[in-house]
């Protein structure tokens, strides 16, 4: 898949548009909805960590705001997937370089 177009609330995944928070998993592209609006829990990765990838990447906002919660990144790293949380702009940058490469799933927050 392809991620391009992103600017603050919207994001071009293969040419649909998407106006709301969204998974790029291996097998799909669906909203992502979270328990806490801006902190990551690991419920919240379950979709990701279901598609066994090699990486998951987290675009935590326009500027930034959303966390991932110490929970969410223990439980990733203890399966042995690597993650990688940026910038929304940087974290769809990394997805369209690594995920030719790897199995990678890109969860993105659009705004903040």
């Amino acid at each position: 898949m392809r991620l391009s177009g992103y600017r603050f609330g919207r994001i071009e995944v293969d040419d649909e548009v998407w106006t709301q928070d969204v998974m790029v998993l291996l097998s799909q592209v669906c909203p992502w909805q979270r328990r806490e609006g801006h902190r990551v829990h690991p419920e919240d990765l379950e979709a990701a960590l279901a598609e066994n990838p090699e990486l998951i990447i987290v675009g935590t906002g326009f500027s930034g705001l959303l966390k991932l919660t110490p929970e969410a990144e223990e439980g990733v790293k203890r399966r042995g997937i690597e993650l990688l949380a940026a910038k929304t702009a940087e974290a769809v940058e990394a997805y369209n370089e690594l995920a030719r490469r790897r199995k990678t799933c890109a969860l993105l927050h659009l705004t903040c």
